[in-house]
């Protein structure tokens, strides 16, 4: 129906010679919202609610990604807003509703929060599609969902710092965005291991919001203190970054054969350059690429084939500073 209404009103607008077209300001961007003179089929409408693009190299190529397929050359009308705040992100998402999306692509800044959005886009027929994040919500209330496997993000990187064989583990844990999917998944294997074992301790544990000075004053805070540590895990690269900064800035040696270990996520470039001097030692890969999973899914929905999978994971794998090639860097650097 909503289609139908669509192409009639885009008829009386051709008619009448008039036209119009959409604008963002702030984080929120619409594209054009006419389809094509030459095109015979109609425009899909989708919604794109990602997180603050600034927030890490990571972010910034996977808002890139989505903002390249939806586009009106590929058969969309896209609006994207970015924010990380979960309240405005679900403001804006339940304005999207009322504008009639056909397709309400989802990254959550928080993964509760959002039944009533669920809700109301059922109610609309408006079609969701989770993306890079996932939510804790009944599986019927959205199409599918394209993201990282977060909690194998962490065992991964947790096998890879128990096989280090330490006398003791004394962590500095730098946490991203709290409530977060990527958070959630990559403290909750971390937790469980301190918990688990005695020589497993936590220094510091506190959130930078995935912010690099934050996460140079975190632990220029603990060395300042006294305080002794030998491994940094820091929940995305950024953060890690301004952690060494902090470490420098004192004269602690860290990496290969260093005082402290460093750890990191999202596998950007510098980063993987960052393993391959053997200044880090661990860098664990979250694959930013999910636009082109989305379109395939949204292509076959409107050709009426529902997807053969509710939540499909991209594949990833961690770094060692040991092993990791210049190869490496340039097939997997983001």
């Amino acid at each position: 129906m909503k289609k139908f209404l669509a192409l009639a009103l885009s008829v009386a607008m051709a008619l009448s010679l008039a036209a119009c077209g959409n604008s963002g300001s702030g984080a929120a961007s619409a594209a054009a919202s006419s389809k094509p003179a030459a095109s015979g089929s109609e425009l899909i409408k989708v919604g794109v609610i990602n997180n603050d693009p600034n927030e890490s190299g990571y972010r910034t190529a996977n808002d890139r990604a989505m903002r390249e397929m939806f586009t009106e050359a590929n058969g969309y009308e896209a609006t994207f807003y970015n924010n990380n705040d979960a309240a405005q992100q679900i403001a804006t998402a339940q304005q999207m509703i009322q504008d009639e999306v056909d397709y309400l692509l989802l990254s959550p800044g928080s993964t509760t929060g959002w039944d009533t959005v669920l809700q109301d886009a059922k109610d609309a027929g408006t079609q969701v599609i989770l993306f890079d994040r996932m939510l804790e919500a009944d599986e019927s209330m959205y199409v599918a969902a394209v993201v990282s496997d977060m909690p194998k993000e962490g065992v991964t990187a947790v096998d890879w710092l128990a096989s280090q064989g330490l006398d003791e583990y004394n962590i500095i844990h730098i946490q991203g965005h709290m409530g977060s999917d990527a958070q959630v998944g990559r403290t909750g294997a971390l937790d469980e291991k301190v918990n688990a074992e005695g020589n497993w301790n936590y220094v510091v544990q506190q959130t930078a919001d995935w912010d690099e000075a934050t996460a140079q004053q975190i632990t220029q805070s603990v060395i300042d203190s006294g305080k002794s540590f030998n491994v940094i895990y820091a929940e995305n690269d950024g953060m890690a970054r301004g952690a060494v900064a902090a470490l420098d800035k004192a004269g602690i040696t860290h990496g290969v054969d260093g005082d402290v270990i460093v750890m990191g996520f999202d596998c950007n470039q510098w980063a993987l350059q960052e393993l391959l001097a053997g200044n880090w030692n661990y860098d664990g890969q979250c694959n930013p690429f999910q636009a082109e999973t989305i379109n395939e899914i949204i292509q076959g929905l409107e050709a009426g084939n529902a997807p053969t999978e509710k939540i499909i994971y991209t594949p990833e794998q961690g770094f060692d500073a040991t092993t990791i090639s210049q190869s490496d860097v340039d097939t997997f650097g983001i």
